[in-house]
């Protein structure tokens, strides 16, 4: 009978060598994927994260109120809204689900971090001998901001609309519009410029010599 022929040592070892490399392909291609996806996931995390910090800040700065939580002691000008490019602060109603509600006096600043910027939040109860101190650490709404500022435009003498301004110092009124100006360090995350009113922007808000009157 003829001899029946097997496999030699270097056909075993390059059918392993094939199969080895066909099992790390495969690998990397799962892992790949994978990565991809996670990658995506958390870009649509950040981006569902941008959008409920935006709609946030629009909800607040269009409830704004004009209650004084400060009074310049020379003057007796009431503050009522802040603006310095790095600092908005306003008092507004506080969503029950974050607070006990009532109006409170909220400060968001950008500041700097080892990582750029980032959006902290700051509320303070406000009653009638001023804002109580912070109960908690500043919120920290965004970070990973490369930068960022916030802005205010209003009418001119004229009535027409006025250039917009990080230093605002009618403190004693609110600005027309406010704007928030940021530039993610990840150009992936687009932030859409929010540009938004204070809904009683337009209404006279009373002096110092009124509310003390009252």
């Amino acid at each position: 009978m003829r001899r029946l022929r097997g496999f030699s040592l270097v056909e075993v070892m390059l059918a392993t060598a094939l199969l080895a490399t066909g099992i790390g392909l495969a690998f990397a291609t799962f892992a790949n994927a994978a990565k991809a996806t996670e990658r995506a996931e958390a870009m649509a995390q950040r981006n569902e994260r941008l959008r409920a910090v935006q709609s946030f800040l629009r909800r607040q700065v269009e409830g704004a109120l004009p209650l004084p939580y400060e009074f310049t002691d020379a003057t007796g000008e009431a503050t009522v809204f802040e603006c310095d490019g790095r600092t908005l602060r306003l008092v507004a109603s506080m969503p029950g689900y974050l607070s006990r509600g009532g109006p409170h006096l909220q400060t968001f600043a950008l500041v700097r971090s080892e990582g750029g910027l980032r959006l902290e939040f700051t509320h303070q109860l406000l009653t009638p001998d001023g804002p109580l101190d912070a109960d908690r650490k500043p919120e920290v709404l965004l970070d990973g901001i490369a930068e960022g500022t916030f802005e205010v435009r209003t009418l001119d003498d004229d009535g027409e609309p006025g250039g917009w301004t990080d230093d605002w110092r009618q403190i004693d009124q609110f600005p027309r519009l406010v704007r928030l100006k940021l530039r993610m360090r990840d150009e992936r995350a687009q932030w859409p410029e929010l540009v938004t009113s204070p809904r009683l922007a337009q209404t006279p808000l009373p002096s110092a010599r009124d509310l003390d009157g009252q």
